[in-house]
């Protein structure tokens, strides 16, 4: 367990015990596949369980009464999908997988039972709720205040540290399995938008999008330009000890 995704990211914040990794261990029992394209989870579901993203990607949406589609946020590995579902009762969003994904399943009944034995656990997964919420809300400032450019660098440093901090990524770049329609959907532009803006990133000697790869040309350069702050992603713990 001290090697998966879920564990790194979670370490960030407490640094987890034998004991806990233990119990962390026994809420994976239930694996299961789901390919690329098919929905996991769709807006209005009840009953619905949580899963832990093991590998592969995923994203969380809405879509309107029209068609269009707002993505809220990509899930990578040592993610959970669809918890605050479960706590709500009934999905607010729809979850469909971006490549073929593994995912450990995780009833209600379970994930109370691991946080009534370890409580610095459910701390942990409290931390890692209040770190999406925190993602969210940058989203909603990226959207609503900073240009196409600036926009796109945010969100690639983001997916950039989001990947490093599990051992998927550095500052050198990371493996992108995102089209310029899904990368649309999530920032507000058109397909033929976002690739004007990715060729401007390039041109500027920033950032290379190419064949399900980006590469930070120029990272520091490219975190002045899109003003970017980690400060909210709170990777810099454990802060429990």
């Amino acid at each position: 367990m001290e090697n998966t995704a879920l564990v790194r990211k979670l370490g960030a914040f407490v640094a987890l015990s034998g004991a806990e990794l233990s119990v962390l261990e026994g809420l994976h029992k239930r694996r299961r596949t789901f390919v690329a394209a098919r929905e996991l989870v769709h807006q209005g579901q009840s009953d619905q369980a949580a899963y832990i993203l093991i590998s592969g990607w995923a994203y969380s949406y809405k879509v309107l009464r029209n068609g269009q589609r707002q993505i809220v946020d990509f899930q990578i590995p040592g993610d959970f999908l669809g918890l605050r579902s479960v706590l709500l009762q009934i999905s607010d969003h729809s979850i469909e997988p971006v490549t073929d994904i593994e995912v450990t399943e995780v009833l209600m009944t379970d994930l109370l039972d691991a946080f009534a034995r370890t409580p610095r656990l459910a701390t942990a997964v409290l931390w890692a709720a209040s770190r999406d919420e925190a993602m969210v809300v940058e989203h909603l400032v990226n959207i609503g205040r900073r240009d196409a450019a600036e926009r796109m660098a945010h969100f690639l440093l983001e997916l950039g540290a989001r990947l490093s901090l599990v051992g998927l990524g550095s500052k050198a770049g990371f493996a992108c399995p995102l089209t310029q329609y899904l990368l649309g959907d999530a920032l507000g532009l058109s397909a033929v938008h976002v690739n004007r803006v990715l060729r401007k990133l390039r041109e500027l000697g920033m950032v290379t999008f190419r064949e399900g790869y980006v590469t930070f040309d120029a990272y520091d350069r490219l975190t002045e330009f899109a003003e970017f702050d980690p400060t909210y992603l709170d990777q810099v713990g454990p802060l429990l000890k």
